[in-house]
């Protein structure tokens, strides 16, 4: 009876997809350079970024760039956060930024997020997407797990804060 079960999560799981993306987003009553200021400055993420308030004791280090293109956040975390990287590799200014991330504990991953801004009258309309390979393992674990809300409800809280402090 195990062996079918397993053998029934593993032939679900490989018709999961071999790619995955996870995006939300809000509407911002600020201009887009405000917001984009926010975003492009990784020690300005400490304000608004869900996942550091998730381990308040976690290490960071800051490095490259100031800013944008180049500006390196490494983390090494609990579990709630685990260790990894995030790098801007492009920036447009109040337009969009594509950042590196690659996470190390508690699995490896190497996904790119974006965040994109449109201006319509006051209001800047930002998206925050994640996107990545899902290798077969990542699969399995999608069968238990739901990375879009996972991930998603992270993304919203964000958003929120941002918006909270853009708008101030």
């Amino acid at each position: 009876m195990l062996v079918v079960a397993v053998g029934a999560v593993v032939a679900y799981a490989a018709t999961k997809p071999d790619v995955f993306r996870v995006q939300r987003a809000a509407a911002i009553k600020a201009p887009p350079e405000k917001v984009f200021a926010l975003i492009n400055d990784f020690q300005s993420w400490g304000a608004w970024s869900p996942y550091e308030t998730k381990d308040p004791a976690m290490k960071k280090t800051f490095s490259g760039a100031k800013t944008g293109k180049g500006a390196v956040y490494e983390w090494d975390g609990d579990k709630n956060v685990g260790k990894g990287r995030i790098t801007i590799t492009d920036t447009s200014p109040a337009s969009h930024i594509t950042i590196a991330l690659d996470m190390f504990k508690p699995f490896e991953a190497h996904n790119i997020v974006n965040f994109m801004m449109a201006s319509a009258g006051d209001t800047t309309h930002v998206t925050w997407a994640m996107e990545g390979r899902t290798p077969f393992f990542a699969k399995i674990i999608h069968v238990f797990m739901d990375m879009d809300k996972m991930v998603g409800g992270d993304f919203e809280t964000g958003l929120a804060n941002l918006k909270a402090i853009a708008e101030r």
